[in-house]
């Protein structure tokens, strides 16, 4: 760690019922059933972002839609319309069990599967905060770099694997039994001691020694990397820095049903030409897609300076192939994993890491903006 920039690990997600406090007011994460979204619960989420938030609305690396900017006042105001959209659990317990991703093309079978998970899981063991279910039974396994715990699958013959993150082979299920075997799985975690291992994450777990049973069977391989543009099912559309007004979220909505991905894009079923909106990212090569940046400051209460202003300055700096990651404090929330440079602001400027995560160690300390910008990142 760099020990320059403090930070406070919270140790768990917001939720609906259970919001964080930010710098801007109260983040509400809303966890779409089985990842996806009715034209009418995208427009209501909108509609609702206006009226008791600031109209700005995340998507979260985990396939979450979150609503800025919420104050204690409007808070129970926005839950009622929520729940009218039945986008709300039962109560904050049930809300924090479903921590379920579900790959943005699923069919009837997988969406079925997601379902039955999120049920089992309502009598499931107590699991730590960031502890996660990934639904990866298309065609082929994408969701293989999103941060997940316990893992469904597909293996080269078609049927479904239960995989350990941390694992490169899991254990073959059926149809049937696939969710409550995840949950018995979730059950060998804790008795084996991984409430306890590295913040309570399954790799961690791993990475002691500690294995499953009978894991013999080996994912499919995954496809190349998706991006925006058209697919099978739909219209495949990002955002700068993951983020989206509300009024783009309607006009979006009134095209068709929405699905959430965990890459910071919506996929828009049923389209047969992209969205033409300004602010909507649509090509590939976009430079925007290559630089990830979180909230920072004023946004966010542990940030050291904003962040966003500078990451759109570098973002034609960085070449295709590489990624840029930019931080206001080294916990790194956006982009826990490494990046081909990663800056990191502290109270006395950025530090500077290649090839590393925000708490590895820098090669430079203390950069001014101006200074970043007129050296150029990838000289």
């Amino acid at each position: 760690m760099t020990g320059a920039s403090e930070f406070v690990v919270q140790g768990w997600c917001p939720g609906a019922l259970r919001p964080m406090l930010s710098g801007d007011g109260l983040v509400v994460r809303i966890r779409p059933d089985a990842g996806r979204l009715t034209r009418t619960q995208a427009a209501g989420i909108a509609k609702a972002a206006r009226t008791h938030g600031n109209g700005l609305i995340d998507l979260s690396s985990r396939g979450n839609v979150q609503v800025r900017g919420v104050t204690q006042a409007s808070h129970p105001g926005l839950i009622e319309d929520l729940r009218a959209l039945d986008l709300i659990d039962a109560d904050a317990a049930t809300e924090a069990r479903r921590a379920i991703m579900v790959t943005p093309f699923a069919d009837a079978t997988t969406s079925s599967l997601a379902r039955r998970l999120a049920a089992e899981l309502t009598q499931g063991p107590v699991l730590p905060g960031k502890f996660g279910f990934a639904v990866d039974t298309g065609p082929a396994p994408v969701l293989q770099a999103v941060s997940a715990d316990i893992r469904l699958e597909r293996c080269a013959a078609g049927g479904l694997i239960l995989r350990c993150d941390g694992v490169p082979l899991g254990t073959p299920v059926t149809p049937q039994d696939a969710a409550q075997r995840a949950v018995d799985l979730a059950h060998w975690f804790v008795a084996a001691g991984g409430v306890t291992a590295g913040r309570g994450r399954m790799a961690a777990l791993i990475a002691r020694g500690v294995r499953p049973e009978q894991a013999d069977t080996a994912p499919a391989p995954p496809p190349s990397a998706y991006g925006p543009g058209l697919h099978p099912m739909g219209a495949l559309v990002g955002f700068e820095f993951g983020q989206i007004q509300a009024e783009t979220l309607a006009a979006l909505a009134a095209l068709g049903n929405v699905r959430v991905t965990p890459w910071r894009m919506l996929l828009i079923e049923g389209l047969t030409a992209l969205p033409d909106r300004p602010d909507l990212i649509v090509a590939v090569d976009d430079p925007r897609r290559r630089v990830i940046a979180c909230t920072g400051a004023p946004g966010c209460l542990q940030a050291h300076a904003p962040v966003r202003p500078l990451a759109r300055r570098l973002a034609d700096q960085v070449p295709l192939g590489k990624t840029l990651h930019v931080t206001g404090c080294a916990k790194g929330c956006a982009h826990p994993g490494a990046a081909d440079i990663t800056l990191v602001a502290t109270a006395k400027g950025f530090d500077r890491i290649r090839q590393g995560s925000a708490q590895d160690l820098p090669e430079a300390a203390g950069l001014a903006a101006a200074e970043i910008e007129s050296e150029g990142l990838f000289r």
